[in-house]
């Protein structure tokens, strides 16, 4: 008969009484080692990370209320490691669209972090068929069509619904300074496949761009590929994910043509020719932009921009 057992019997306590007792001050004494176990260095990395920190707390992934030490114990264990310090070693399967310039520093532990959302918000998906590239493939321009959708949230949820038929958990998240990315995709350990994608610019067309792109991730296969480098963001992937985004939004062979009739400063044939391509006029704008065929500023108040609102 075990001690406790004993102690139940001699003070006629409840049966399991004092083994529950037991228990709860052995998972405290475990938590005292932790927090015991907590350096200068972790604690300087935790404080690096105020802001996603502060996003955990206000949409309750963490709980408030408590000191640093707790704090980081929770930070560890929603982040799945044994201290914040490791992170960096800890290899990604992960496929980021990133706009990294020289001057913009790519923080691996708020990277780590924001990969971590994405797979919070997308556990709640309710996904009941595995990832079928040819159903998302035959979906593209169920997709598109989305484009034209004036509430967000409609659009958003009506995403979840199109991605989720094709075996893909999608959702949009907040974007973090030290996290420059546009887009996410990964399958995880259980074979779920996420798609996220953040609205980093605010640009409408940028958003659009990102998450074709990130379909075009999706359809060549790069879910099984190591796929990040901070010191640069090109490759052969990179590239041909970036030719299926511009040709699945706008068909190519259209497009030269378009160029080729010198009327792309002309705002009603822009209208006119994305109407054409089943594209709200501001794709065409954005692309125009980006092969500088236009400045940036011309026609830049046609397109839509998308502001982070938290519920």
């Amino acid at each position: 008969m075990s001690f406790a057992r004993k102690l139940d019997i001699a003070l006629g306590e409840k049966s399991g009484t004092w083994a529950a007792y037991q228990a709860e001050y052995d998972a405290y004494m475990a938590e005292m080692e932790e927090k015991n176990g907590i350096t200068e260095e972790e604690t300087a990395i935790y404080k690096k990370m105020k802001d996603i920190v502060d996003y955990f707390l206000g949409v309750k992934i963490m709980y408030n209320n408590c000191g640093i030490p707790e704090k980081i114990i929770q930070l560890r264990k929603l982040l799945c490691v044994t201290s914040l310090t490791v992170i960096p070693k800890i290899t990604y399967y992960a496929a980021y669209r990133a706009q990294v310039k020289t001057s913009t520093a790519v923080d691996p532990y708020i990277l780590f972090a924001w990969q971590r959302l994405c797979e919070i918000q997308t556990e709640k998906a309710e996904i009941a068929v595995q990832f079928d590239s040819t159903k998302l493939s035959d979906s593209i321009s169920e997709i598109k069509a989305q484009m034209f959708e004036t509430d967000p949230n409609a659009m958003i949820s009506n995403l979840k619904t199109i991605f989720a038929e094709c075996g893909v958990a999608f959702d949009v998240v907040r974007h973090f300074r030290g996290a420059p990315v546009q887009g996410f995709i990964k399958e995880t350990d259980n074979g779920r496949v996420i798609l996220s994608v953040t609205i980093r610019g605010k640009a409408a067309d940028r958003f659009w761009f990102s998450l074709f792109h990130e379909v075009g991730h999706l359809l060549n296969g790069d879910l099984s590929t190591r796929f990040v480098d901070f010191d640069t963001v090109r490759s052969e992937m990179e590239d041909n994910a970036d030719s299926f985004a511009r040709d699945a939004l706008i068909n190519p062979d259209h497009y030269k043509k378009m160029l080729a009739t010198g009327n792309y400063h002309d705002l009603v044939y822009i209208k006119r020719f994305a109407q054409y391509e089943g594209v709200p006029h501001w794709i065409v704008i954005g692309r125009l932009h980006s092969d500088e065929w236009l400045d940036w500023s011309v026609f830049a108040h046609e397109i839509p921009k998308f502001e982070w609102v938290d519920d």
